[in-house]
């Protein structure tokens, strides 16, 4: 402001900040302990501590108000989106954990949140997939063991079709009965279709995930011809070597595909009719897809055909684009013989490894127990593992930092909400207690604790849950360091020692908010 006002008044930056200064201290507030001016005509201000402590007794004692900026407006949130007949991969992990994460934090903020499970049933791959079902398949082996089954026979299909070219062709025969209703491939395709969900399910519960609705692209099939029919009778989609596109040259893109010269239809396509569906059934006022960056120039193409039909004037669509889950070595995460790692594969492989932890720390609690406490810490900290980066940032996965008891880890954050609640366990009253007798220290863990609000905005605004896990690890840290400062049960000042277990109460009340809201829970018996 000093050096501002300098250029206007023709003074010297120094003086008109001295002249700043004194005006202030006339009618300072309590709050402001002093002013200073320093360098070439900075003015510093220092807050007292006690502006907290008042704060936070005008707040009911630290108690955090429910944020309500979304007033009740809807958002759809599209994650996890695995394909039938196929295990879920380590991507589709993430994509699960990061938008139940993005459905919990806008629901906090008092959005009406739609949870959507956009599932991929439909395509030329089930032609495969009956084709090799018929072949070499056997209805006991799927029963048994459903997604490894059909993903052998896919696979086996593939192999087999590099030496007998004319599999392509059969597999694309059975995907046209399907698509005409025959019964013998629709009967197959439904049970395909329920034995995968039905093993989804198991992941999804184990994982504490749930969907408000699960439709698959084949929901939208009847619709996918109609609306290609009608883009052709705007000129909106244009031939183009036997196929029909959107021309995309305003934007700088590439053409987007919507019908393939044979008729087939493409992800663009149902997409897109997807969308009409949404927003004319729910209209939302933002629709999230969760996908990972390798999909950008998809949404983009997506984005700019939406725009060019007027199909989302009221309502916003955006790519929340994610990163790899990479191993030690910096690669991506694979077997010794070069497959992809199933999402089932990594949640097991932490549970076992935070069950070896647990046997040897709790030999006072039952073997069911400890599996109990093994699932909560082993799915709580891949959760927070795979959250504590910036969503674009590929991820180096180590199960064993993952469960460290030190660093940003969400085991180190359970032991500071540990340390501090079995204080109050410990305590059957909290009487009335005077904030003003507090310290530097608590005022610094009173600033932390006001900041959540604002941490909550910011990770909606970026989509990115990295600002929380900072954040609930920062507080975590300070609260570590507060506890081992101050002996709070012994102290005997009876009027501090209720303010601190406010404080306590308050801290708590913020890591079980904070982990709830990225989709973990709190051990009290760590």
């Amino acid at each position: 402001v000093a050096f501002s006002l300098a250029k206007t008044l023709k003074k010297n930056p120094i003086e008109v900040a001295q002249e700043i200064k004194s005006e202030i201290e006339k009618n300072k507030s309590k709050y402001i302990k002093k002013i200073e001016v320093a360098g070439n005509g900075f003015v510093n201000f220092f807050l007292d501590k006690n502006i907290y402590f008042d704060e936070f007794k005008k707040t009911s004692g630290g108690k955090i108000k429910k944020i309500n900026i979304g007033k009740n407006k809807k958002i759809i949130v599209e994650y996890s989106s695995p394909n039938i007949a196929k295990p879920m991969h380590i991507g589709h992990l993430r994509a699960t954990i990061v938008g139940d994460f993005l459905a919990r934090l806008y629901k906090e903020l008092g959005y009406k949140v739609i949870r959507w499970n956009h599932i991929g049933d439909w395509g030329t791959q089930f032609g495969m997939i009956i084709c090799a079902y018929k072949k070499w398949g056997s209805k006991k082996e799927i029963d048994q063991k459903p997604i490894e089954t059909l993903l052998d026979l896919y696979v086996r299909f593939n192999k087999e079709a590099k030496e007998n070219e004319t599999l392509h062709e059969e597999a694309k025969q059975e995907f046209v009965k399907l698509e005409k209703g025959d019964k013998e491939n629709k009967k197959l395709w439904q049970w395909f279709v329920k034995l995968s969900l039905k093993e989804f399910e198991k992941t999804y519960k184990l994982l504490g995930v749930e969907f408000d609705v699960i439709k698959g692209e084949s929901f939208y099939e009847k619709d996918l011809i109609p609306f290609i029919n009608n883009q052709k009778k705007t000129k909106t989609a244009v031939m183009s070597d036997g196929a029909y596109v959107v021309m995309l040259d305003n934007q700088k893109l590439p053409p987007a595909l919507l019908q393939k010269g044979d008729g087939a239809t493409l992800y663009m396509t149902r997409d897109l009719v997807s969308l009409v569906h949404r927003i004319k059934k729910y209209k939302p006022i933002e629709i999230l897809y969760v996908v990972g960056n390798q999909q950008i120039m998809h949404f983009k193409q997506f984005f700019a055909v939406a725009e060019i039909l007027k199909i989302n004037k009221k309502t916003k669509t955006k790519h929340i684009s994610f990163g790899w889950i990479l191993g030690e070595d910096g690669k991506k995460l694979a077997t010794r013989e070069g497959k992809i790692i199933t999402a089932q594969s990594l949640i097991d492989e932490i549970i076992s490894s935070a069950y070896d932890i647990v046997d040897q720390k709790r030999t006072d609690v039952s073997k069911k127990e400890k599996e109990k406490i093994a699932q909560a810490i082993g799915i709580g900290s891949l959760k927070y593992n795979l959250l504590k980066d910036y969503r674009d940032s590929d991820i180096i996965y180590d199960s064993k930092k993952a469960l460290a008891m030190k660093g940003n880890s969400h085991p180190y954050i359970n032991y500071a909400y540990a340390r501090i609640s079995n204080i109050l366990k410990k305590t059957k009253k909290i009487g009335v207690g005077n904030f003003n007798l507090l310290e530097d220290l608590d005022a610094l863990i009173i600033k932390k604790i006001f900041s959540f609000e604002e941490i909550l905005i910011k990770s909606a605004k970026d989509n990115t849950s990295n600002y929380l896990t900072d954040y609930l690890f920062e507080l975590a840290d300070l609260t570590n360091t507060w506890y081992e400062k101050n002996q709070i049960l012994k102290d005997e000042n009876r009027e501090r020692k209720n303010a601190r277990l406010v404080l306590i109460k308050n801290i708590c009340s913020v890591l079980e908010r904070g982990l709830e809201i990225l989709g973990t829970k709190t051990l009290k018996n760590i």
